[in-house]
């Protein structure tokens, strides 16, 4: 090459360079966070067409009666754990029918006034009742009573239970338990 040609071709060459040096420091500077901001604005975009199309959904004739039948399963479900305050008095007569039926010996039941004893404390719908239960009968007693409780509805919680043996050999052993069951409160209107 001609030497004036490498002259024009070396400054044609180092402009171009500056200026590329030059636009890659703007795009750093001014688009590359406009592009962050861009991406932002696009996921926002998303999640507002998602909502708007769970809305517009939810409008629905179909999606109503689906979502207020899942309410009405929700209902019933809740039903098995928790019991009315009106029905809560019933409650120690049903384990007391559930410890005839077992033929447990000496059998009482009395509530109990938690005193800061309680893992959780009341809520603004639900409480906790306590009842101490005692009564006289054999391991298997025990296991079917115990059994008996599991399965009435609403969940009868067993918070702990203890068993004395017995010094006859023949005379049932002593056990002594604490339940528990969730009473929904009475709302005041």
């Amino acid at each position: 090459m001609k030497p004036i040609y490498r002259k024009y071709f070396v400054k044609t060459a180092l402009t171009w360079a500056g200026c590329f040096i030059l636009f890659f420091f703007i795009h750093m500077l001014m688009l590359a966070p406009q592009e962050k901001g861009k991406k932002q604005i696009e996921k926002q975009l998303a999640e507002q067409k998602q909502m708007y199309a769970s809305a517009l959904k939810a409008t629905q004739q179909e999606t109503e009666v689906r979502l207020n039948e899942q309410i009405e399963q929700l209902r019933n479900a809740l039903k098995d754990f928790i019991i009315d305050f009106e029905d809560s008095a019933n409650l120690t007569f049903d384990i007391s029918q559930i410890a005839n039926e077992k033929r447990l010996a000496s059998f009482s039941i009395k509530g109990k006034e938690t005193r800061g004893g309680s893992s959780k404390p009341n809520g603004k719908y639900l409480s906790e009742n306590h009842f101490g239960i005692s009564f006289t009968g054999g391991f298997n007693q025990f296991a079917t009573f115990l059994n008996a409780l599991e399965r009435h509805r609403p969940v009868v919680f067993v918070d702990k239970f203890k068993i004395t043996r017995s010094r006859q050999e023949d005379s049932g052993h002593e056990v002594n338990m604490d339940l528990a069951v969730l009473v929904k409160k009475r709302q005041d209107s």
